[in-house]
């Protein structure tokens, strides 16, 4: 089994080299020109990007968060999400590696085989990071109207609290 990952990357580049050889397709032409689009790419997304992160750590730095959590804590806590694991369902659409860092710190005080543990990692694998989602891929393409995508994609990661909690105590018991 461990030669096929050893020998997956070198087997696919050789399938593009030969069908690129069959079709006559100048393929490193084609890497060039992709890699060029890339760049600028990279480019257009940066500001987006850039704007976002400052966002998130004024609003972090701020103490902010920390006044949503004690305002949000007495209504998550009527659906059964433990107060420890909100810091978590609010930073996740924010950004992955600030979701990532809570996550790390709940597993560290609660540890993973505890109902919060479990609950957080729930959470963390089934919500996504929407925020930032929005900013590179809308911001590529150069969308700046995110219309119903922002209000959808909310309610799906409000859904996947609500099914964290549920389905970790159906699963496992709180």
């Amino acid at each position: 089994m461990k030669w096929i990952s050893s020998a997956i990357i070198p087997l696919f580049l050789l399938t593009i080299l030969t069908f690129g050889f069959i079709k006559r397709v100048k393929v490193y032409e084609c890497f060039v020109e992709g890699a060029k689009d890339g760049i600028s790419t990279a480019a257009r997304v940066f500001p987006y990007l850039l704007t976002m992160l400052v966002a998130i750590g004024i609003f972090r730095a701020s103490g902010a968060l920390d006044y949503l959590i004690k305002a949000l804590a007495p209504v998550f806590g009527l659906i059964g999400v433990p107060k420890e694991v909100l810091p978590l369902a609010l930073m996740r659409p924010l950004s992955g590696s600030g979701g990532l860092a809570i996550l790390a710190d709940i597993l560290e005080n609660f540890h993973p085989d505890s109902f919060i543990g479990r609950v957080a990692s729930t959470m963390m694998g089934s919500s996504e990071t929407i925020f930032y989602t929005l900013a590179v891929y809308f911001g590529s393409i150069g969308i700046k109207d995110y219309r119903h995508t922002l209000p959808a994609a909310l309610m799906a990661d409000f859904a996947a609290i609500v099914a964290s909690v549920v389905i970790c105590s159906w699963v496992f018991g709180p």
